[in-house]
């Protein structure tokens, strides 16, 4: 019997498991083990909604699959000890494996910005969304929340906050010339006057240097604030961190193109903790997942390995509340309505389908 064990219940890991399971090619001798530290999958795209309010505990909740060749195991992880092929768990036996999936997601990454890490909200796990909820919405009125980031976390966690909470006064603080200056200028100038509109105060080519209890530096200028929310940046998990094998400058896993390690065939990495050519994605962890499918069931069918084609992401959707958003489709820029229904329905259909 040969042992295939996942870490991590997010994005990329349950769409190997939708494949793995779903597939007449699955050998007879393959055992399943999914490790992770909560009893369901997490839509992580959404965390920014149950932070702000605006959706309860159980939209972000997708049980996890059901199948006699699975074995779903809750637990901390606390290393990886890849030369005896084993997981080590916080008060619990090691888990040895044949093969390895790795997908521990991310951590927020804070620059080395002094008390960022102590004094500011995260979105980054269910339980870190959940407290950010807790102390966002037991704010007085009138409060000051700032957020520090402008990427898609930072600015679907503003307008969300805006919808939930309007008498707050947020500040958005933006390392660029505009939010999301990255995208096409007619979907950044949308966001950006959006906020405006909405009475989100944007601040632009801002460069927090420090954080403390009730305060944030921008440019050393100090800003009072009530809350401070952190979407400045990620970084793989802690775990990922400590391997030590290659990565790149962002920390991330060096794989081959069939996303092993290039030292060890048996260990795959899926997602943030990955060296890929995009950014960070649910939607990227999951085109990474089809194609480690594909390899592991050559490999336990002992079929030559396939040919791994470049990875094709379809767009990126993202709200501003509940009613408008923005995104783009191949080199379309959507804004408006539609993409906030696209978004909406992309997430429904991937709920059902889980």
């Amino acid at each position: 019997m040969k042992h295939l064990v996942l870490l991590g219940g997010g994005y990329g890991n349950m769409r190997v498991l939708k494949r793995l399971l779903n597939s007449s090619d699955l050998p007879e001798n393959i055992q399943l083990t999914l490790i992770d530290r909560v009893p369901y999958h997490c839509l992580k795209t959404e965390y920014y909604a149950l932070a702000a309010g605006t959706i309860s505990d159980h939209h972000v909740r997708v049980t996890f699959p059901e199948h006699p060749r699975l074995n779903i195991k809750y637990g901390e992880v606390t290393g990886i000890d890849i030369n005896e092929k084993k997981v080590l768990l916080k008060d619990q036996d090691d888990v040895s494996y044949d093969d390895l999936v790795i997908g521990l997601g991310c951590e927020d990454k804070y620059h080395n910005v002094p008390g960022a890490d102590q004094f500011t909200l995260s979105i980054q796990t269910i339980d870190k969304s959940r407290h950010t909820y807790q102390v966002l919405n037991n704010l007085h009125a009138n409060a000051v929340v700032g957020v520090v980031g402008a990427g898609l976390s930072g600015v679907e966690l503003a307008s969300e906050l805006r919808e939930s909470r309007p008498d707050l006064s947020i500040k958005l603080f933006d390392r660029g010339d505009i939010i999301l200056s990255g995208y096409k200028k007619r979907l950044s100038n949308y966001v950006q006057n959006w906020f405006v509109e909405h009475g989100v105060e944007v601040v632009n080519n801002s460069n927090v240097t420090k954080v403390e209890e009730g305060a944030l530096y921008n440019h050393d200028e100090k800003v009072e604030c009530d809350a401070i929310v952190w979407t400045a940046g990620i970084q793989p998990s802690h775990i990922v961190r400590e391997l030590d094998v290659e990565k790149d400058s962002q920390g991330r896993v060096v794989l081959t193109e069939h996303h092993h390690l290039p030292s060890e065939e048996h260990v795959y990495v899926v997602g943030d903790c990955a060296s890929l050519p995009y950014a960070p994605s649910a939607q990227l962890a999951e085109e990474q997942a089809e194609q480690i499918s594909q390899v592991l069931l050559a490999r336990w069918n002992n079929q030559p390995l396939p040919e791994m084609n470049e990875i094709k992401l379809k767009g990126v959707m993202g709200s501003l509340g509940k009613k408008s958003g923005f995104g783009t489709m191949g080199s379309a820029a959507l804004i408006g309505r539609v993409p906030r229904l696209l978004k909406s329905g992309i997430l429904w259909l991937y709920k059902y389908q889980v």
